[in-house]
């Protein structure tokens, strides 16, 4: 069986060095966030994500949630995937895609409940992937995934 494994937090480029020959086939460079650890500068992810050689993946994590600010994310950060944390508002898949061709899009989901299930399955025909997270976006401040607590559908 072949295993893609994506260790998210990488603070440093050793970092990513120690995780890439542990076997990452992708990182996870936090950009800013309402709430959670790992947070690192646009300038860091962009210098890690410099450094890492193909074909590991540099997923930039973004809670941008409108098209021009996510764009504009990227290009100060030139990783190979954006991890979109939060539902689009403003604008469309294919806007992304026409901007930043070659770029893969990963869309993440909250599972909160039976509802989520439905969203996944809408999402997955317009994002390359969908991530199955813990998180409530619902929340006053936004909670967007890597929480580490286990969904258990109550």
């Amino acid at each position: 069986m072949n295993y893609r494994v994506k260790i998210c937090c990488i603070s440093s480029i050793d970092e990513a060095r120690i995780a890439i020959e542990a076997g990452a086939s992708a990182l996870g460079l936090v950009g800013p966030m309402p709430s959670g650890p790992g947070v690192i500068s646009d300038e860091l992810i962009y210098r890690i994500a410099k450094s890492v050689p193909p074909p590991i993946g540099t997923f930039l994590i973004t809670s941008e949630t409108s098209v021009n600010e996510i764009i504009r994310h990227h290009q100060l950060t030139l990783t190979n995937t954006i991890q979109l944390v939060d539902k689009l508002t403003v604008g469309n898949y294919d806007q992304l895609r026409d901007a930043l061709p070659g770029i893969k899009l990963v869309q993440v989901i909250h599972v909160i409940d039976e509802r989520s299930i439905d969203e996944a399955i809408e999402i997955s025909e317009q994002a390359d992937a969908i991530l199955l997270d813990s998180g409530n976006p619902n929340l006053e401040v936004k909670e967007l995934g890597g929480t580490g607590l286990l969904t258990t559908g109550n």
